[in-house]
């Protein structure tokens, strides 16, 4: 039998850091809307494009640009709304967002992993999604799950596969990044309900949620317009993704990136609002870099100032913000690189009050899976999340009378004091593991046997038989209708 399932323990942080001043957000704010009333944005879409040239619109139906007046800008995003709930299969992990609240989720959706057993690379399964799942669910660092690798032996309806997985395999809100086009969206829709009991439920408690990237510089994708376009009008939560690489697919500068990241963020959100007021809508904006001797791709430069600042941008805007932590570039997990890179991001995002952000567990710049890093990464969220919580100053915890018992000199030891509190003043990191001869372990060993005793003891309440049966009828509809295309 399973055991308990340790509570969720978000970020609570007692203290807030402000990356940008408000005159500077104001001038990254302009220049977005200048971006999208006099250069426009690429939407290679005939359905997006009909509804935006009905609501004002600038579209040149010849190239797929439009150019969006402010004011139409200004009243389309009036309907956002700030804050709202993301559901999940069990109540109890709902999340509502609120200001001074951060929940995080996993990394996704990598494309290899090192294999539990034998240890060597290969292409990732469906089978790794339900695996990591089971992992998510039971880790207190991890809000909700955003699947961590693609199902790549279910083809072209992986997306979906990787929902099926998540959701057999924890009871937390699922977020995915690969659902893209209208079908496989609709199908998602009648999967999410099916979990969510009816639209109306979907619609109040939606169990999953969905992150469409932007193409830089300045385009849309048409398939993840017109699948977010689906989602949004049963209120399925939406975020759009925004990823320049400073040097090559925008400006090299950061404030040139992040206006024009912007940009294609607000235009999609913008179309959604049109087309569905009051649809659930995020904002995420995690900029690169490009090297310029080889055009590889960087995300963790030694200046990487501004990494937070799309947080605070969303929230200029009334939106709430995705932001984005580890996925190092590090090529192994359990280097001094894998953790360095990674070390103050969610500390730093805490600061920032992001409502969500991605993601732990994986390596080599989100690609690959490690199953042991997301032990390590959880480590590092634990040490943030105490960082920021506020140090409690009472009567209690100054100890003056034990202070008084002990006198110069002393020791503390044995005061009842100090068995009071040493348990909960001394909280154990990965690093401070006992083993049999009191030396502390190894912690790459450590992070291997908690993955494995996890896996071996841990099993989310299943779905009900009725549910697995219309989900496997909804994935077999699916494989007939999209092997068809």
């Amino acid at each position: 039998m399973s055991l308990p399932r340790p509570e969720i323990e978000p970020i609570r942080s007692a203290y807030r850091l402000h990356y940008l001043k408000d005159e500077q957000l104001d001038l990254l704010q302009e220049a977005t809307l200048e971006i999208l009333e006099t250069i426009g944005v690429r939407f290679p879409s005939d359905k997006a494009l009909r509804i935006l040239a009905d609501h004002g619109g600038q579209v040149d139906h010849s190239s797929g640009v439009v150019k969006f007046p402010r004011q139409l800008v200004f009243k389309a995003l009036s309907s956002l709304p700030r804050y709202f709930c993301m559901g999940a299969r069990e109540p109890g992990f709902d999340l509502h967002l609120d200001q001074g609240v951060t929940y995080f989720t996993t990394d996704g959706c990598g494309v290899e992993t090192v294999d539990f057993e034998t240890h060597q690379r290969r292409p990732s399964n469906k089978a790794d999604c339900g695996r990591m799942a089971r992992v998510a669910d039971y880790l207190s660092a991890i809000a909700f799950y955003w699947p961590m690798v693609s199902a790549q032996d279910y083809g072209v309806t992986a997306p979906l596969h990787e929902l099926d997985a998540a959701w057999n395999n924890t009871v937390k809100h699922v977020q995915s990044e690969t659902i893209m086009g209208e079908i496989p969206a609709r199908y998602a829709v009648e999967m999410g309900t099916v979990i969510a009991g009816s639209r109306e439920e979907l619609r109040r408690r939606p169990p999953f949620s969905l992150v469409v990237c932007t193409i830089a510089p300045l385009i849309q994708d048409k398939e993840g317009i017109e699948g977010a376009l689906v989602l949004a009008e049963a209120g399925v939560p939406v975020g759009f993704l925004a990823m320049p690489t400073l040097g090559t697919t925008a400006p090299a500068t950061l404030a040139g990136a992040l206006a024009m990241g912007d940009a294609e963020i607000i235009s999609a959100a913008v179309l959604i609002q049109l087309a569905s007021p009051g649809a659930p809508v995020f904002h995420s904006l995690m900029q690169a870099w490009a090297d310029p001797r080889t055009a590889a791709y960087v995300s963790y430069p030694l200046d990487g100032r501004a990494r937070y600042a799309p947080v605070e941008m969303a929230h200029h805007w009334g939106m709430p913000s995705l932001g984005a932590c580890y996925g190092t570039d590090s090529l192994q997990v359990y280097t001094w690189q894998s953790a360095a890179e990674t070390a103050l991001d969610t500390f730093l995002v805490g600061l920032t009050g992001a409502e969500i952000v991605t993601g732990m567990g994986l390596a080599e710049t989100y690609t690959l899976l490690y199953p042991e890093q997301i032990i390590l990464d959880s480590d590092l969220y634990h040490r943030a999340r105490h960082y920021l919580l506020e140090m409690e100053v009472s009567p209690e915890t100054l100890a003056m009378d034990t202070i008084r018992a002990v006198g110069p000199g002393g020791n503390f030891l044995g005061q009842k004091h100090t068995r009071q509190h040493i348990r909960q003043s001394l909280v154990r990191a990965i690093t401070h593991q006992l083993g049999p001869d009191n030396h502390y372990r190894d912690p790459h060993d450590v992070a291997i046997e908690q993955l494995h005793w996890i896996l071996e003891n841990h099993q989310p309440e299943p779905l009900e038989a009725a549910t697995q049966v219309e989900l496997a009828r909804l994935l077999a509809a699916a494989e007939r209708e999209m092997s068809l295309r």
